[in-house]
């Protein structure tokens, strides 16, 4: 299992992302909760070190991130971002918040190859 750090610090900032999620967040969401891909459990905005990802899957490894607005004209802040959650031995998918609102269908597919083919 991979070895991370707990931000409780974080929790509180957390638990408003949830109540406040972009429409591709609660779309995928209500895809991903109670098990529904594979029987997996996931997580949405979980503190995970110093940054709260999207959507995780502890027994998968996987963190599944969707990238709005709010990441437009960061990508090496995310680069880096994606390399530290990978030194912790996930693997993280990416997603624009365009995609999953075009074609939530192709997401899904995509993460469900991405299990298949990982476990």
């Amino acid at each position: 299992m991979a070895i991370y750090n707990y931000n409780n610090k974080l929790k509180k900032l957390s638990q408003e992302l949830r109540k406040n999620g972009t429409v591709g967040e609660v779309m995928l969401w209500q895809k991903l909760r109670g098990r529904q891909m594979y029987g997996y459990q996931f997580f949405r905005q979980k503190p995970i070190d110093n940054f709260i990802v999207d959507f995780f899957s502890r027994e998968l490894k996987l963190i599944i991130e969707i990238d709005g607005y709010s990441h437009e004209g960061n990508f090496d802040k995310d680069e880096v971002r994606q390399k530290k959650l990978e030194s912790f031995g996930f693997t993280v998918l990416r997603f624009s918040e365009a995609e999953v609102r075009r074609d939530i269908e192709q997401v899904l597919t995509v993460i469900e190859v991405w299990i298949k083919e990982h476990v």
